[in-house]
């Protein structure tokens, strides 16, 4: 990690531009297999070399909400970008994303307000002509 900051960038926007980019690569590493185990916001902050109570504070101070917010809005744009661009089952994006298939849908839908087959239904209806 560059430790260098431009003149003009706080402390506290550096490490929220850390976090993002983390949490990108860290899914992408996930969704293609290099890395098979989904961390925690505490293995996170280890990483950036801060407290997860200051890196949540700075994220909230920063983005407006906490850590966990983002992580989970970016484990979701994974998931519907998979179901909506790939043949893999549900199954095998739940495992991809380190979570147990049933434990997955719940959590799909609690936040989509549908299943993922049921998301992956609409959106081949969108596609269809």
């Amino acid at each position: 990690m560059n430790t260098a900051l431009p003149p003009n960038r706080k402390r506290s926007e550096e490490i929220t531009i850390q976090y993002f980019e983390f949490l990108d690569r860290h899914l992408a590493e996930l969704i293609s297999g290099v890395s098979i185990e989904m961390l925690e916001l505490q293995d996170i902050a280890n990483i950036l070399c801060v407290s997860q109570k200051h890196l949540i504070k700075i994220i909230q101070e920063t983005s407006g909400n906490h850590p966990c917010h983002f992580y989970v809005q970016k484990i979701l744009t994974c998931t519907k970008s998979l179901l909506t661009n790939s043949e893999l089952t549900i199954s095998e994006i739940a495992q991809r994303l380190t979570y147990d298939p049933s434990n997955f849908t719940k959590f799909f839908k609690k936040y989509e307000g549908m299943s993922p087959s049921q998301f992956r239904q609409l959106q081949k209806a969108k596609s269809s002509p």
